[in-house]
């Protein structure tokens, strides 16, 4: 979904990041698991009531696949942020839950998006849930960029920066895709489609992005 953050050593001595990350594993475990609930075909059916359940199971298969994907990446995402971190405050700890809160409801939006894809009210939320967790894991790498890296001008600090900016690219596009939604659902989830050349440029052109990515302010 994003680039990589540069590689930064575990610090395994430090028993409160260990358990927001084997916390956080179980819970995206939990999520990823969730959205397959929803697919399925009844029993006993015969050849024409198989094959309209079949067609019927479709859509939720397309959502299942969009949101695994998905979720994959926020793990991956997630994953990378908290290994980095030497220390969890209490800030960082509060956003973490937030983050896998949202993370643990995403398995409602999908099954709602499954069965009612031509709602603008479906699409708006699905989107919505996307964009607040995405939100949460640029905060987290704001928030920390200094912590993790105090030079800004070091190939990890830039990578950094390229990745927040993938996730703000992110936030963007599934934040214009919910006003979308109430004018054409169709287009408002084929603009998420948007998101995978966004990414594709943001992690290689500019090779250093402006400071205010990492600052929030330009100097």
């Amino acid at each position: 979904m994003t680039e990589p953050v540069a590689e930064t050593p575990t610090h395994e001595s430090d028993p409160s990041a260990a358990r927001l990350i084997a916390l956080s594993d179980g819970i995206y475990a939990i999520a990823m698991t969730l959205l397959v609930i929803d697919v399925g075909v009844p029993a006993h059916l015969d050849a024409a009531a198989f094959h309209k359940a079949l067609a019927d199971a479709l859509p939720s298969l397309g959502a299942f696949a969009l949101s695994f994907s998905l979720i994959s990446g926020f793990w991956r995402d997630h994953r990378r942020i908290l290994t980095a971190l030497p220390t969890a405050t209490t800030l960082v700890t509060r956003l973490i839950l937030l983050g896998l809160g949202l993370v643990a409801l995403l398995p409602f939006p999908t099954a709602l998006l499954a069965e009612y894809a031509s709602q603008p009210e479906a699409v708006a939320l699905y989107a919505g849930a996307m964009a607040a967790v995405h939100t949460v894991h640029a905060t987290l790498l704001l928030l920390t960029q200094h912590q993790v890296h105090p030079s800004p001008a070091s190939p990890a600090a830039v990578a950094r920066r390229r990745f927040t900016a993938q996730l703000g690219s992110s936030v963007l596009v599934f934040g214009l895709s919910i006003p979308l939604a109430f004018v054409n659902t169709q287009a408002a989830m084929w603009f998420w489609v948007t998101l995978v050349p966004a990414h594709y440029v943001l992690g290689r052109f500019p090779r250093r992005l402006p400071r205010r990515w990492t600052t929030g302010h330009g100097e």
